[in-house]
């Protein structure tokens, strides 16, 4: 697993960190063969060079029609018409990408054109994008999608962004204040932390807010892992302040290393059921801003790991925020293993213990019965020897009602009933 680390000191822009992609091993062919196929007029080309004697790399997109940058005056007069969300959206719709490409690129389109709707009181729909526009926004988007994918990167962290001030620039709609009104929204849409300074300039771009924002999964320092690669992606601007440049660090994630439980025997007198399990602890974390998509697979691997259970449980956080509090059931010696999960695949930043719990387990068997042909298996849960709970198996059930045209509910029902009409 692949895990990475944006260094924002210097802010961030879509072609810086394009260049950083790139840099660090991103296939420039992927990446031209992306761009391309979204406007055949778009290519992406890269250099060398340094900021304040640090070796970077500058990436550009072109406008082949007219052998300028996407975002340059000379493209910008040849290409006079704007291009709507609509517009963008069915031109990544329509374009041969492979489709986690595709999700990322339009997640990004989809979180700017909301920023730019509440910025000048639109609808999304209605938004024509200007500087985040078309043919550079396009490419630096793009772009970046496809160096990501390519570079198998599961888990992307940023450092707290830097946004700059100073003075307004000019922009599409005339003089706006920096940070820019679209990179604040943004930012608050997505609660990426973010810093003023330290230059009187505009140091993170609509487009590099949104990429951030979209994709990161978590913001702080660089995490705990092992360095395999390095990129260092350069701003168009050499600026005197700083060296303006985004850097992008690869790894494996290192494994967490925390103290053990002190040792403690369990109360077996205390388990009026079953067999202890170990000295099992409860490890709980809440988080409110994880896509609910992602979820299942969480469970998956911690089901994976071993424990002994894990579930979801819907809370209300602190500001009024809807979440989840994930509380899983594990043996002492499975923690570590348990908490790397949590950090890698939540965004959480932080995890409780409860220890030493005590579970009262029923023994259980399986039987199998006989629903008019269909053989299902029924799991069994006894007390003192005697069945207290059956309850057929999901899978087997749906199978059968597959098989014989029946509703589910009905061949769960049947198969409850052939249970307990069985002698004995």
């Amino acid at each position: 697993m692949t895990i990475a680390w944006i260094d924002a000191g210097a802010g961030v822009a879509g072609d810086m960190l394009l260049g950083a992609l790139l840099h660090a091993g991103a296939d420039l062919t992927v990446v031209r063969r992306a761009v391309a196929a979204v406007d055949p007029r778009l290519a992406v080309t890269v250099e060398p060079t340094e900021r304040h004697s640090l070796q970077a790399v500058k990436a550009t997109v072109l406008d082949t029609a007219t052998g300028a940058a996407a975002d340059s005056p000379a493209a910008a007069h040849h290409h006079q018409h704007h291009r709507t969300w609509a517009q963008v959206r069915e031109l990544l719709d329509a374009a041969d990408l492979v489709e986690e490409v595709r999700e990322k690129a339009l997640q990004v389109f989809a979180a700017l054109a909301r920023a730019e709707a509440d910025v000048h009181g639109v609808r999304p729909e209605e938004v024509h994008f200007h500087e985040v526009g078309a043919l550079d926004a396009i490419g630096d988007i793009v772009g970046c999608a496809a160096a990501l994918h390519d570079l198998g990167i599961a888990e992307l962290v940023c450092s707290p962004l830097t946004l700059g001030w100073g003075d307004q620039a000019t922009g599409e709609h005339g003089r706006v204040p920096i940070p820019g009104p679209a990179v604040l929204r943004l930012v608050r849409d997505g609660n990426v932390p973010v810093q003023g300074g330290p230059v009187a300039a505009e140091m993170t771009t609509p487009t590099g807010a949104a990429l951030v924002a979209s994709w990161c999964t978590g913001f702080g320092p660089m995490p705990a892992m092992v360095i395999d690669r390095i990129g260092v992606g350069a701003g168009s601007r050499d600026l005197p302040e700083l060296a303006n440049v985004c850097r992008l660090v690869l790894g494996t994630p290192a494994q967490l290393h925390l103290p053990p439980l002190p040792t403690a025997e369990p109360d077996t007198a205390a388990l009026a059921v079953g067999e202890p399990l170990g000295i099992p602890i409860l490890i709980e974390t809440n988080v409110d801003d994880l896509d609910p998509r992602l979820w299942p697979g969480v469970l998956d691997k911690l089901f994976d790991v071993g424990v002994a259970d894990a579930w979801l449980t819907p809370v209300l956080m602190k500001k009024g925020r809807p979440g989840h509090m994930l509380t899983v059931l594990c043996r002492d010696d499975q923690r570590e293993s348990v908490l790397t999960v949590m950090a890698r695949e939540t965004t959480t930043i932080g995890m409780r213990e409860l220890s030493v719990v005590r579970k009262h387990e029923l023994p259980r068997t399986m039987v199998r019965v006989d629903v008019e042909g269909q053989l299902i298996a029924v799991k069994i849960a006894s007390l003192h020897g005697y069945p207290v709970n059956a309850q057929p198996e999901y899978r087997d059930v749906a199978r059968a009602a597959d098989e014989l045209g029946r509703p589910v509910k009905e061949i769960m029902a049947l198969a409850i009933a052939a249970y307990w009409a069985q002698p004995g």
